[in-house]
């Protein structure tokens, strides 16, 4: 098995993607942590799907600090970034923008799913990340 090999979806092979060492704005630990202990309903729900490698094995992090922003999710081993986006987005467009042009500067993948989606349509959202996974990761870098 190659060091490159991950998992697998389907019986499609899922290759690791050689990430650099992100930056990280250590003055965001503790939002960080907090963040972690709050009971945003579709975080809960998407986290208790994807957790302790629950998820074809891929190991999530939730709450990762990335540069000077903290992600919903974070998938190392894929360079993926997955973001939960509730009504509190609805007017931070700019924001999200600065901070997807940030993380695609680093490599970075991002997948935004909507709360309402994670609350409502849960299946659907998972098999639609295993196909966007299989779509961007069955072949190695």
């Amino acid at each position: 098995m190659s060091k490159k090999y991950l998992t697998h979806i389907d019986g499609i092979e899922i290759f690791r993607r050689k990430i650099e060492i992100l930056p990280k704005n250590k003055d965001l630990v503790l939002r960080a942590r907090a963040l972690r202990k709050g009971y945003v309903l579709s975080e809960v729900i998407f986290w208790k799907q994807v957790r302790n490698g629950t998820f074809h094995g891929i190991d999530f992090d939730r709450q990762r600090i990335i540069g000077d922003y903290i992600v919903d999710f974070y998938v190392k081993s894929l360079g993926l970034v997955i973001e939960i986006n509730d009504s509190s987005h609805n007017d931070k467009e700019e924001f999200d923008e600065k901070r997807d042009d940030f993380l695609k500067s680093l490599d970075l993948k991002i997948v935004r799913i909507s709360d309402i989606r994670v609350k409502h349509d849960g299946e659907n959202v998972m098999k639609e990340l295993e196909d966007y996974i299989i779509e961007h990761f069955s072949t190695p870098d």
